[in-house]
């Protein structure tokens, strides 16, 4: 089964709460958990003017494929009350795919491995806590790298 990293994050509401229901319901309607990182708080990214987010990334296996992981999670977010306003802005949840297995795809929905994945410090650092090795098939460089070369500079502190 291929291999696929996400990105949870939030920012409202008890986050840490949505992270959990987040968490389990992609358990039920994505794949198998085999791996998560600690949960890490920044200050938002993008859009600054308004809370700290928490972020986690998951590893799991998945029978889906990425259209069929995508509408799964759009769903999610949904039932978790996710209201799509603005761009980068504040939210109960929000799940991004990072990789799917070293598949490089680029759709009107979806682009894997994720576009801003090597500029956000938020999203390469509990990746790198996980999957240091791992090899961005686009850069050809691993996830620990990316992140010693990443030009963000929000502080990103664990849990």
């Amino acid at each position: 089964m291929p291999k696929l990293f996400l990105l949870l994050g939030g920012n409202l509401g008890n986050r840490t709460l949505y992270l959990e229901q987040a968490r389990e319901s992609l358990r039920s309607q994505v794949g198998v958990l085999q791996c998560s990182s600690s949960v890490y708080e920044t200050a938002a990214w993008g859009k600054t003017d308004q809370p700290a987010f928490l972020n986690q990334v998951l590893e799991l296996q998945t029978a889906l494929t990425p259209e069929q992981v995508l509408n799964n999670i759009n769903t999610i977010e949904l039932e978790l009350g996710r209201v799509r306003q603005e761009h980068w802005g504040s939210r109960v949840i929000d799940i991004d795919i990072l990789f799917y297995d070293t598949l490089v795809q680029q759709t009107q929905r979806l682009t894997i491995p994720h576009p801003q994945l090597h500029n956000r410090r938020f999203t390469l650092k509990p990746l790198a806590e996980i999957a240091p090795e791992y090899l961005h098939p686009v850069l050809g460089k691993t996830v620990q790298q990316l992140l010693e070369e990443c030009p963000d500079e929000l502080e990103v502190r664990i849990l």
